[in-house]
């Protein structure tokens, strides 16, 4: 714990707002080593722009907590969005990190400097205690010295932590294949051959500039509804069948290739795009993203040959992660990555009408029969 007694706190609550806090933003990403997509201002800010306020149904808005050294130094980030909602005769409002959908803002977490954890927390909750009549409080990305904070005088609730994957890169990928497990192998050498066997050649195209992200994001979406599509296999959602969505997606992409974060990855068999796979760079690790592909081509399992030659990508660029997202599938975890945790809780208020707020929202929302008014789709406990 820091000896220093004080900070200061700034409220941001309008788009506007946001979009000024670029220089903390940029403060925090170099102290803190942030390797997620999802804590970077060009993600928060497009985040606010295209889906804060398009739901008629629901009433949310930004409380961003800046926490200052002093009045210089940004040294936290907490960034709120405050859901006000209604559950038959009952009012409530709880507060959810941005991006709180989960499908889009996979990993969702406060930037904090090292050893300002337990200030920036008090500072949080003494203001929350005047901006905001919440009923309750969802923390997530939590750990460490921050979640040590949290803990005291917190009555948090535990909630099951959600696994994640990092794939540790050696200097070249000989050096990786040999590390893995036997039926990644074989799964490997099938992909080659079998595309060999054909007289097939392929050839992986990486986007990067912005002039080209919109269009390839168009054969993007074509390839992640048709995956999504397939019957008798794992259920594959389209995260994206939604305009606004595709949208969102189009911009913040658009914005992360400017400073040569984005990265979309294309497997062309011939004239033909038949696999994709977005990735996000942020400092030394490569984030891969959501994924489609041509069910044509799946007896050459181009999905697997589209993540490996990403994979080779990163090795070639000098990076030194990989990181899988959420989700324990197979496909994932058969390259032998670590797994880490992306841990949550919640913290009620102590009052009757918060009790009775959280357990009327839980049965909603988990189908138990309650009308439920002004829940948009994304709406979810998690």
């Amino acid at each position: 714990m820091l000896s220093k007694a004080t900070v200061t706190v700034e409220t941001v609550t309008t788009v506007e707002g946001i979009a000024a806090l670029r220089p903390c933003y940029e403060r925090l990403q170099r102290i803190t080593g942030n390797t997620l997509p999802f804590a970077l201002h060009q993600w928060h800010l497009t985040w606010c722009q295209h889906l804060l306020y398009r739901d008629p149904r629901r009433d949310d808005r930004p409380l961003f907590y800046v926490v200052r050294d002093g009045a210089t130094e940004c040294v936290a980030i907490i960034p709120f969005i405050v859901s006000r909602r209604r559950v038959g005769p009952l009012s409530f409002e709880f507060l959810r990190f941005l991006g709180m959908e989960q499908v889009l803002t996979e990993i969702r977490a406060p930037q904090v400097e090292s050893g300002y954890e337990y200030l920036a927390v008090r500072a949080v909750r003494d203001s929350l205690a005047n901006d905001v009549d919440w009923d309750w409080i969802h923390w997530t990305g939590i750990g460490g010295a921050f979640d040590d904070a949290l803990r005291i005088g917190g009555g948090l609730q535990r909630q099951p932590s959600r696994p994640y994957y990092v794939l540790d890169l050696p200097p070249t990928w000989e050096e990786l294949r040999r590390g893995l497990k036997r039926n990644i192998r074989e799964s490997l050498r099938h992909c080659y051959n079998s595309l060999e066997r054909d007289g097939l050649q392929f050839e992986l195209q990486v986007i990067t500039e912005p002039a080209g992200v919109r269009a390839a994001l168009d054969r993007f979406f074509e390839l992640h509804a048709l995956r999504a599509g397939l019957k008798n296999t794992v259920v594959h959602p389209d995260h994206f069948a939604s305009p606004i969505e595709r949208e969102f997606l189009r911009a913040v992409c658009g914005r992360l290739s400017e400073n040569g974060v984005f990265r979309l990855f294309g497997l062309r068999i011939g004239a033909e795009t038949v696999a994709m796979l977005i990735g996000f760079v942020v400092e030394d690790n490569l984030y891969l993203y959501y994924s489609g592909y041509d069910p044509r081509w799946s007896r050459y399992s181009v999905m697997t040959t589209t993540m490996a030659e990403a994979i080779k990508h990163a090795i070639a660029q000098g990076l030194k992660t990989v990181t899988l997202s959420p989700g324990n599938v197979v496909f994932k975890t058969r390259w032998g990555p670590r797994e880490l945790q992306c841990t949550s809780a919640y913290e009620q208020r102590d009052r009757l009408r918060s009790r009775l707020a959280r357990r009327a929202y839980v049965t909603a929302v988990s189908g138990g029969g309650l009308h439920l008014w002004g829940l948009g789709r994304s709406t979810r406990v998690d």
